[in-house]
Order: structure tokens, then sequence, then C-alpha cells
């Protein structure tokens, strides 16, 4: 019985990313097809951009605090 629980897992998991990524790329080509104004989609992707810096910027900070309040030697 145990040898099927990977087989099941790994199925439902290939399922769910399939059916996943086919709506996002259905998604995704039905907003191109609106044909959004440039200057606007530029300005939302700096911010998604400027968003994906400052959280990574936030975990960074977050990681060495950590690492450093846990007594980790953070030496190079």
């Amino acid at each position: 019985m145990i040898d099927w629980v990977p087989v099941v897992f790994v199925t439902f998991k290939v399922l769910i990313f399939g059916t996943c990524m086919f709506f996002a790329i259905k998604w995704h080509y039905d907003q191109g097809k609106k044909g959004a104004d440039r200057r606007v989609l530029l300005r939302k992707s700096a911010m998604v951009v400027a968003i994906f810096l400052v959280a990574l910027l936030l975990v960074g900070l977050f990681t060495f605090g950590l690492a450093n309040m846990l007594g980790m030697d953070l030496n190079l």
C-alpha cells in the first residue's frame, strides 16, 4: 500500500500544476489581447520590481539578523 503513495501524490501534483499553468497562460494570453497602455504597463512593472527588491532586502536583513541573534559566525 505504501508503494502507491508517491505515485498518487506525484500524479496529483502534475495534474494540479498542469491545470494551473494552462489557466495562467490563458489568462496572460487574454490580457495581451486587451492591449494595455504601454506607459501603464511600464509603471506597473517598475512597481513590481521595486516591491520585489524591497522584499528581498527585508528577507536578507531578517535572515542575517536571526543568524546573528542565534550566534552564527557570519564573517567571510
